[in-house]
C-alpha cells in the first residue's frame, strides 16, 4: 500500500486567518460605531439650532411695526440668549413709510462651544397716532 503525501489538508481556517477575520470585523465596527456617533451629535446640534431659529421668530413675529424711537431689546430664554436691535432703513420721505432694519442675534452653549444665528429682515415704522380733537 502506498500513500499519497500531500492530501491530509482538511479544509478548515486556520488561527492566523481567524485572527484576521477577527481584526478586520473590529476595524469596521470601530468605524460605523464613530459614524453613528457623529451622527447623533449633528442630530443634537441641528435641534439646537432649529430651537434658536424658532426663538428669533417668534420675536420677530412678537412685533409687526416698530416705534419710531427704534427696537433695542435683550433677554434669556430657555438657556438662549437674544437681542434685537433695529435702525432705520434708507432715508425718511413723508409720503413714503419708513422702514426699520431689524437683527436678531441668538446665542446659547453647546458642549462648552458658544454658537449663535442671525435673522435680518425689514419692518415697516409704526406712525404716531394722531389725537383728533373733539373725539371722545
Amino acid at each position: 500500500m502506498t500513500r499519497v503525501q500531500g492530501c491530509g489538508r482538511q479544509g478548515g481556517m486556520s488561527l492566523l486567518e481567524l485572527l484576521v477575520a477577527l481584526s478586520i470585523m473590529a476595524m469596521a465596527i470601530g468605524v460605523l460605531y464613530r459614524a453613528l456617533g457623529a451622527s447623533v451629535q449633528n442630530a443634537g446640534m441641528l435641534q439646537e439650532q432649529q430651537k434658536a431659529l424658532m426663538l428669533g421668530q417668534s420675536l420677530l413675529a412678537a412685533k409687526d411695526a416698530i416705534p419710531e424711537t427704534g427696537w433695542n431689546e435683550s433677554g434669556e430664554s430657555a438657556g438662549f440668549e437674544w437681542q434685537v436691535r433695529t435702525s432705520p432703513f434708507g432715508s425718511a420721505q413723508p409720503s413714503v413709510t419708513q422702514l426699520h432694519s431689524v437683527v436678531i442675534y441668538v446665542r446659547w452653549s453647546d458642549g462648552g462651544r458658544i454658537r449663535s444665528i442671525e435673522l435680518q429682515t425689514l419692518r415697516p415704522q409704526r406712525n404716531p397716532v394722531v389725537a383728533v380733537e373733539g373725539a371722545r
